[in-house]
């Protein structure tokens, strides 16, 4: 796919995270790191996560944990699940909206100079889940709350015009299932990702 360095507008995202989370697909998430290194990765797989929705962290009340989600749209939520796994969300709806989409895998474009040895199979696999893609581009918990639509750290890109003429002619697979790893709101589905990609987390029947 051509290179597209259009990064997605905030308003864009300040939609209901049911409506973002489809649409990020075949977008670019971008990671800036210190020395210079860039490392960009295709969304393959999103999660919504929203208002009334037993699983979402916004559910119950505002906390210091949740506050990033309550921002506006277009910044990062990043929180720690079993001690040791970070997970990337991007903020979405009205801001005061306890809304996000949380990435779940990436398809990256290279790796990170300290992956280079991975063999070829492994690094399909590098980023196919919320906390591998984590682990790979260095994201903890003190990316919670930064900006994503410059090129500071992380930002975000729009598809490029090819992949969209690929999902109007119906030649990219989008499929749609409900959400896993979680044990609430287990039932509604908000969970797409790319067919036959093997940088996906986890292959699922879709829905009808």
């Amino acid at each position: 796919m051509s290179a597209n360095t259009q990064i997605v507008e905030s308003f864009w995202l300040a939609r209901p995270s049911i409506s973002v989370a489809p649409d990020l697909l075949g977008c670019t998430l971008v990671r800036q790191f210190p020395d210079g290194e860039r490392i960009r990765g295709t969304i393959v797989e999103t999660e919504a996560y929203a208002p009334g929705d037993p699983a979402c962290h916004a559910y119950s009340q505002r906390t210091p944990r949740n506050e990033a989600m309550f921002g506006p749209a277009g910044m990062s939520y990043v929180y720690l699940i079993y001690g040791m796994y970070h997970c990337f969300n991007v903020v979405t709806d009205l801001e005061g909206v306890g809304s996000a989409v949380l990435i779940r895998a990436l398809q990256l474009d290279a790796v990170p100079k300290e992956f280079a040895g991975t063999s070829e199979n492994r690094r399909s696999r590098l980023a196919s889940g919320p906390g591998k893609l984590c682990k790979v581009l260095g994201i903890d918990r003190t990316f919670s709350g930064v900006p994503l639509s410059s090129e500071r750290l992380l930002h975000l890109e729009h598809r490029t015009e090819e992949f969209q003429h690929a999902v109007e002619s119906g030649a990219v697979n989008i499929v749609r299932t409900t959400r896993i790893g979680i044990t609430k709101g287990t039932d509604l589905p908000w969970r797409w990702y790319l067919g036959n990609c093997a940088a996906v987390s986890k292959l699922v029947t879709p829905t009808k």
